[in-house]
């Protein structure tokens, strides 16, 4: 079944066109305003509802006097007075079939049919009504208000909120054609409201017709109590289904909601739903069956069926269990990452001996650009499921979680309930992008929300606040990507297993620009392999001198650069083909931005190299000391935070213990003020580590002894002279690596971090791993 999307429902009645085509009504008639649903089975009719739904959508409706005969002329059944209405919904059932939902806008009247079209159209003019209150008209609507709030009432077919809305209704012909669609009438006695105009005498034919239908109500009731107590409970409510039945056939009231309801019911026990989900279905659809179209909680009732009839309950995917594929497709997709691609492997083994295994809950965690969200769609093809990605960047609104209560009509489910219905399966690989920069504001926690998603132990029956029946999210593997761990709430974190990425290395951001950036670039840009090539040359001269970065967006970006110059080249015809060496490279993206700046700052006391972790990657961080005239002062700048600056005055303080030891000449305190500045002050800085590299600047300024080049450090001190570990080292030390550090000094507790850094990073960098400052010094100052 296609269904079309619903249209804005707000139309001038002074622009409707002047010429409509002709549904006939049988069984109905619609009044201005009013919602009616409808079934077009006549090819030429489900024809005119196409050809309305690819225009404007507007069409006439207009009631037949009676059923018209294959050898009749159909113009002189109609009547002459009808509505135009407009098609809010229309739905194509498999035999070809239109279930119609139409809004009616205005009264008009036939001039002329006009030919051309296998089905009728015809020149209208539309008809205006001018609303003139007296006191007469107000004491019409009155009553016929009163009179109709005892119908509604007596009614148990009609939903108590008709009351209120026919009360809200100001316009006095709004509200006898409101009623008059409502009651059970003949379709004559409608057609003949439909046709008069005056106000007037509309309400009054309207009130002699509510008087009718409560005189049949009450007569109901009558039979009704007269009953009651000869029957038992289920006696009586078969003998009132089968009286409320034989009185709506003997008034012409069909149930014009029967086919939807009937379509939502055979949903229902096709999907097979678990017993709680089918007892709540059963018990909206039984609601359902006694609301009007046009009330708003039909709306509501209608989306909910919806919902729970599409989602996959019992429908999943079957997993690729072929070790050795699942391995191709991770290698060919991603060069390198190899705790990650292990992982996997080894989560396919466990599905191939143990198919009932809970997924696991994985955390990739790294720098911007080294492949988190790319990993994901990989995983998918490696393993065959369907991806979904949900950014939770900014998400503050737990019900974006666990989604909206069904307390009006623009609710709907939370978007893990949506994605899971988006992917048709109950087993997607489901990944949960920046979950480390989730908010939470007054809306509620949507980080607290995610502890009963992320657990495996839990998440079984997880529970939508507008499903309001749990939901099996066991068989979901979801992945999560972070930048950083610090944000991440402790209970959140405890349920993840956390897979470090490590920025990349120089060979391997050259391997992967060949194998795959440039081919892509190239792709995109139009270009083959005949019409440019870049050397390996070009591309260590990009990735040194115009980025600078742990992972590989901005070296891409350059990439792309210098596609889109040769392009236009090409496309000039300039040239057909180029070959992008290092002395090209200037010329399609500019002078070399970054330059390595270690040598020319370690030239002269007091300039120390250290280390630093940033959410983007490792960097250097530049310590500069100097000396002034002054009595003990100790000035800091560089935009650092409490711990940083508590990190100097230690360093300091041990210092000065130490004097005779690091042979300072005396008196060299009282007469000196000590100023530290760490460049890039516009950058906050904070944490401990750069206590090693404060010592070490400070002890070089004070001694006038210069440090080993080519050296950087990390680490924190005590005041008693220890060194203690500090985090961050795999990114440092790639940060180092990439500015051709050959020197590192870590603390000792810290060497067993370079099992997660390449072996040929560890093989060109020599390591001093130390416990006590004084070691720190003999290795960092240059001996005399």
């Amino acid at each position: 079944m296609t269904q079309q999307p619903q249209p804005q429902q707000n139309f001038d009645p002074d622009n409707l066109p002047e010429t409509l085509s002709i549904l006939p009504l049988f069984d109905a008639a619609l009044f201005p305003k009013m919602v009616l649903p409808l079934m077009v089975m006549q090819g030429e009719s489900v024809q005119l509802v196409d050809e309305a739904m690819a225009n404007s959508r507007i069409i006439g409706l207009v009631v037949a006097k009676k059923p018209i005969k294959q050898d009749s002329n159909p113009r002189e059944e109609l009547e002459k007075i009808g509505t135009s209405a407009l098609i809010l919904k229309m739905a194509k059932t498999d035999d070809n079939r239109a279930q119609l939902l139409v809004q009616g806008i205005s009264r008009f009247k036939i001039k002329d049919y006009i030919e051309g079209k296998p089905y009728l159209q015809a020149a209208i003019s539309h008809i205006t009504e001018e609303e003139k209150k007296d006191k007469e008209v107000e004491a019409l609507m009155s009553n016929v208000l009163d009179i109709f709030t005892k119908i509604v009432q007596l009614s148990p077919g009609l939903p108590p909120e008709l009351i209120n809305m026919a009360k809200s209704i100001q316009e006095a012909g709004v509200l006898a054609d409101m009623i008059s669609s409502t009651i059970n009438s003949t379709l004559e006695e409608k057609q003949k409201i439909l046709e008069t105009t005056d106000v007037k005498k509309r309400l009054k034919e309207v009130t002699r017709l509510v008087n009718y239908q409560l005189e049949i109500l009450e007569l109901g009731n009558k039979i009704q109590s007269q009953v009651k107590g000869d029957m038992d409970k289920r006696q009586r409510e078969y003998y009132l289904r089968e009286q409320l039945k034989a009185i709506r056939e003997e008034l012409g009231d069909t149930d014009e909601t029967t086919v939807e309801v009937e379509d939502y019911r055979a949903k229902i026990e096709a999907k097979n739903l678990p017993e709680v989900a089918k007892k709540e279905a059963e018990r909206e659809l039984n609601r359902l069956s006694r609301m009007h179209p046009s009330s708003s909680e039909y709306t509501v009732a209608s989306t909910y069926l919806d919902w729970i009839t599409s989602l996959p309950w019992h429908t999943s995917t079957e997993d690729n269990l072929d070790i050795v594929a699942a391995r191709k497709i991770l290698d060919d997709d991603h060069y390198g990452l190899k705790k990650v691609k292990k992982r996997i492997i080894e989560y396919l083994a466990v599905r191939k001996l143990n198919p009932e295994s809970k997924s696991p809950i994985l955390c990739f965690v790294g720098p911007p650009g080294t492949g988190k969200t790319s990993l994901g769609h990989s995983i998918a093809r490696a393993i065959g499921r369907k991806f979904i990605r949900l950014s939770l960047g900014g998400v503050r609104d737990e019900a974006e979680i666990r989604g909206h209560r069904r307390t009006y009509v623009g609710a709907l489910p939370g978007r893990i309930i949506q994605g899971i219905r988006r992917a048709e399966s109950n087993n997607p690989i489901f990944m949960l992008d920046e979950i480390d920069k989730v908010g939470s504001d007054f809306r509620g926690d949507p980080s607290s929300a995610l502890l009963e998603v992320l657990d495996p132990e839990q998440n079984f029956s997880f529970s939508d606040h507008y499903l309001d029946v749990p939901f099996d999210l066991s068989r979901v593997m979801f992945i999560t990507t972070a930048n950083m761990l610090d944000t991440i709430p402790p209970p959140l974190r405890d349920r993840m297993e956390v897979l470090q990425l490590l920025g990349y290395t120089e060979d391997e951001k050259i391997k992967i620009a060949t194998r795959y950036l440039i081919p892509r670039q190239r792709k995109a840009h139009g270009l083959s392999g005949e019409q440019i090539a870049i050397t390996t040359g070009a591309i260590k001269l990009i990735i040194n001198g115009y980025t600078r970065e742990a992972g590989l967006r901005n070296l891409e970006r350059e990439i792309a650069s210098i596609c889109r110059g040769v392009a236009a080249k090409i496309a000039m015809a300039e040239t057909e083909s180029v070959s992008v060496k290092n002395a090209e490279v200037a010329e399609y993206l500019g002078p070399v931005r970054f330059t390595s700046e270690s040598k020319s700052r370690l030239q002269t006391p007091g300039v120390a190299m250290g280390m630093a972790w940033t959410p983007f990657g490792g960097d250097l961080l530049f310590i500069e000391a100097t000396a002034m005239p002054g009595k003990k002062g100790l000035i800091l700048t560089g935009q650092l935070g409490d711990v940083m600056k508590e990190s100097a005055t230690a360093a300091l303080s041990f210092i000065r213990a130490n004097a005779k030891k690091l042979k300072i000449p005396d008196g060299f305190f009282e007469e000196h003020d000590i100023h530290i500045h760490i460049p890039a002050g516009a950058i906050p800085k904070d944490g401990p580590s750069a206590g090693v590299t404060m010592l070490t600047a400070l002890t070089s300024l004070i001694t006038n002894t210069p440090i080993q080049k080519d050296l950087s450090m990390t680490g924190e001190i005590t005041l008693r002279g220890q060194v203690l570990p500090v985090g961050g080292v795999k990114e440092k030390v790639l940060a180092a690596h990439r500015a051709k550090i050959k020197s590192i000094i870590l603390p000792k507790e810290n060497e067993r971090d370079l099992e997660d850094i390449p072996q040929k990073v560890r093989d060109e960098i020599h390591f001093h791993f130390v416990d006590r400052m004084q070691q720190v010094l003999n290795i960092a100052l240059e001996k005399p």
